[in-house]
């Protein structure tokens, strides 16, 4: 799948056709362009928000002596997956003009010594919940996205990040047993996401008990769900779709010829006219402003649930040309505003939209 993607890359930035007939390509000016947005801050410290539990004096210091991996882009997730895309456009476009920087500063992130203090950094009293789920689950994506990297670099570095991961690994089950009920919110504590990037990673890897629990947890909760209220999405801070990637979980544990039934009765509403119409963009007005700009990654992971959604559901489905249909829409929204204008947006925008348009979600394996 990486191959093809790849090739369908390169052949779009020569102006040939791409494979992927319905899903937006990066040329070599975007990834160019989102690859520098990370490359400006995954050392960058300053400004800094940290989620940091204090147990003594000892516990003061500047976020690059706390987690001297994960210290820039603002916050600690933000640096996650700002790493996850500098591995994910160097596997797709190792000879791209910012490679050599690009590898440079993952050597310089990826030490043995740094990953030692980030990981008991993570395993610290008073912090199983840090990061849970949304940076956990980014973090697993890093760690699959190095492992499936056809470099010997990828390898090396999986090593060197192999107590964290499995670190993130034993939150996931330690929590999940104790959850009875799913997080539905749009942003860093909704379950859905969290869930399925984990469980990504656990297919891959063969991890076979934290697959079996997230399949486990996922039918349990959502399962006999019904009625999604689409209407009342988006809130004014979300930057995940509660229903939408709920639909994008389940299509990966439901099995497909059951989840063409499942998403009927979840969302019953989606048209089959080809319109777009059904559900519209969020909208922002101050890109100043941290939270509101949420709704800029709101359009971008909301696109990548459409086109998986519509990749999950037979090919003559009638619904399929509305799904896509919006996906487009909400795709040109959520790219137009990826910029390096404001720092709010520019220290994460760039890790979704190369999620949506590399066609992450649609290597993703459904049930």
């Amino acid at each position: 799948m990486r191959m093809m993607i790849a090739a369908g890359l390169s052949a779009l930035a020569l102006g040939a056709p791409s494979q992927a007939q319905d899903a937006e390509m990066l040329g070599a000016g975007e990834v160019e362009r989102f690859a520098r947005l990370a490359l400006d801050c995954v050392h960058r410290e300053y400004p800094n928000k940290i989620a940091h539990v204090l147990n003594s004096d000892a516990d003061v210091a500047p976020p690059r002596e706390l987690t001297p991996i994960f210290y820039g882009c603002f916050d600690w997730h933000s640096s996650v997956h700002g790493h996850w895309l500098l591995v994910r456009l160097l596997s797709l476009y190792p000879d791209a003009s910012f490679a050599d920087e690009a590898g440079e500063k993952l050597a310089a992130s990826f030490t043995a010594e740094a990953a030692e203090i980030e990981a008991a950094y993570m395993l610290g009293e008073g912090r199983a919940s840090f990061e849970r789920p949304y940076g956990l689950a980014w973090l697993l994506q890093l760690t699959a996205e190095l492992r499936a990297w056809d470099d010997p670099r990828g390898s090396e570095w999986a090593e060197v990040l192999a107590p964290l991961e499995d670190a993130a690994v034993a939150r996931y089950l330690e929590w999940l047993p104790n959850l009875v009920y799913p997080v539905r919110s749009g942003t860093h504590n909704q379950t859905a996401f969290g869930f399925a990037l984990a469980l990504d990673w656990a297919r891959q890897t063969g991890h076979g008990e934290l697959e079996a629990m997230l399949v486990s947890k996922s039918l349990e909760f959502h399962e006999a769900d019904v009625n999604c209220p689409l209407a009342y999405e988006p809130s004014g801070e979300d930057f995940l779709s509660p229903c939408l990637m709920q639909a994008d979980l389940m299509r990966r544990v439901i099995a497909p010829d059951a989840f063409p039934r499942w998403l009927s009765g979840f969302m019953p509403d989606i048209p089959e006219d080809g319109s777009a119409d059904w559900i519209r963009p969020g909208v922002v007005l101050d890109p100043t402003d941290g939270k509101l700009v949420h709704l800029d990654g709101f359009n971008l992971s909301r696109a990548w649930n459409l086109d998986a959604i519509a990749a999950a559901l037979p090919e003559d489905d009638a619904r399929i040309p509305s799904l896509r249909a919006a996906a487009a829409e909400h795709r040109e929204e959520g790219l137009a505003a990826v910029s390096a204008e404001h720092y709010e947006g520019s220290h994460w925008l760039a890790s979704f939209a190369t999620y949506l348009v590399t066609g992450k979600a649609l290597e993703a394996p459904g049930g």
